[in-house]
């Protein structure tokens, strides 16, 4: 499998695979969740069905901001009160994404799961999507992440339409890989 690679890597190291008989890649690991889209809906759209291409994801909670507990500040001991997260580098939409985050609570509440759950389930109703990694550091967290499943049902069109009306995806062109063009050349 590969981790965060971009689509045009996955399709030259499937294409390198079958010159020199070798198994493909047949699943990659990329981060996915109603923040982050742009891999898993854009650009790998066509590795499904060319390559049979699998997809498990991580960060369905993208880094806590979908949980809720950031609507009224940085928690004492929460991830974005630590020096990697107050400089901006993995997460520069920071308020932004609280202020999306509460205005998808209501849904989450008229589907009677928690902010989490939605969220995990969202990820979880993507057909491509085989597996989602959660994380938690507490296992009341833990159970209430895995009860998602109970909800992926729900996660129906119109539930996705409202979803994307609160948080429009406007998809990025994927930056190249440099060496790309030089290794096609030489494998």
């Amino acid at each position: 499998g590969t981790s965060e690679w971009l689509a045009s890597d996955i399709v030259e190291a499937c294409e390198i695979a079958d010159r020199l008989g070798l198994i493909r890649p047949i699943v990659e690991q990329s981060q996915y969740n109603i923040f982050t889209r742009d891999k898993v809906e854009f650009e790998y759209a066509d590795l499904y069905k060319k390559y049979k291409l699998g997809l498990t994801t991580f960060s369905p909670l993208a880094y806590g901001t979908l949980t809720g507990k950031y609507s009224s500040g940085k928690p004492d001991g929460s991830r974005f009160t630590k020096p990697a997260f107050t400089n901006r580098a993995l997460v520069p939409t920071y308020e932004e994404r609280v202020e999306v985050a509460d205005k998808l609570k209501p849904i989450a509440k008229e589907l009677g799961c928690s902010l989490p759950q939605l969220a995990t389930a969202w990820c979880v109703s993507n057909e491509h999507v085989s597996t989602v990694l959660v994380g938690a550091s507490r296992p009341e967290q833990l159970e209430e992440n895995l009860q998602a499943i109970e909800f992926v049902d729900k996660i129906t069109p119109e539930v996705k339409a409202k979803l994307d009306a609160i948080y429009k995806v406007v998809p990025t062109v994927p930056e190249m890989n440099p060496l790309a063009y030089l290794r096609k050349r030489h494998l």
